[in-house]
């Protein structure tokens, strides 16, 4: 990817798991069967509240979610949902989409910027990927936005021996990180 050479300023920033706010994200309405989206929802909203205090937000806010292996347990449970003679949980397909939970981020606090999800490589744990950041620039050089909301998030690995369900969350890997820039 072909990123803009403007520096990025950090407006605020936010982690889960954040020693601060310990044990499991809170409950996301309309999301079952995981705690990625909202461990996604808890770092953003903690993030937005540093900078904007309460919600809307003002100006043109972007959301942009890097995720190298999404939500997981929401795509096994589909996966096991769609088996012969079973049926599908209607808030499964609707949390399947990666751009679901930014949507609930953007009603949330009046965001009216672009939304994007990715999927880079070589994701770091706690990090935000270059290519994240990248993109966040040109969001800003080509004036979609005043300001990009990054979310780089990533499950538990399973492999690991680590749980990516809301009421058993494991710092095995698991983690989300949002920055909040501005050029």
């Amino acid at each position: 990817m072909t990123t803009d050479t403007t520096p990025l300023r950090v407006l605020a920033e936010a982690h889960w798991p954040d020693p601060g706010h310990p044990g499991p994200p809170p409950p996301l309405p309309g999301f079952a069967a995981s705690g990625f989206n909202p461990m996604v929802a808890d770092a953003a909203e903690r993030c937005l509240r540093a900078h904007h205090g309460e919600a809307p937000a003002p100006g043109r806010t972007a959301l942009l979610l890097a995720s190298a292996s999404g939500d997981l347990a929401t795509a096994r449970a589909i996966d096991q949902g769609a088996g012969p003679g079973r049926r599908m949980a209607p808030l499964l397909f609707f949390q399947s989409n990666p751009n679901a939970v930014l949507g609930h981020i953007a009603a949330r606090w009046g965001l009216t910027g672009p939304v994007v999800a990715i999927s880079p490589a070589g994701a770091v744990p706690g990090q935000v990927p270059a290519d994240a950041l990248g993109l966040a620039a040109l969001l800003l050089a080509d004036g979609d936005a005043d300001q990009v909301l990054v979310i780089a998030a990533e499950p538990a690995d399973p492999a690991a021996g680590a749980s990516d369900s809301p009421e058993h969350p494991d710092s095995t890997g698991e983690f989300a990180v949002a920055v909040l820039v501005t050029d």
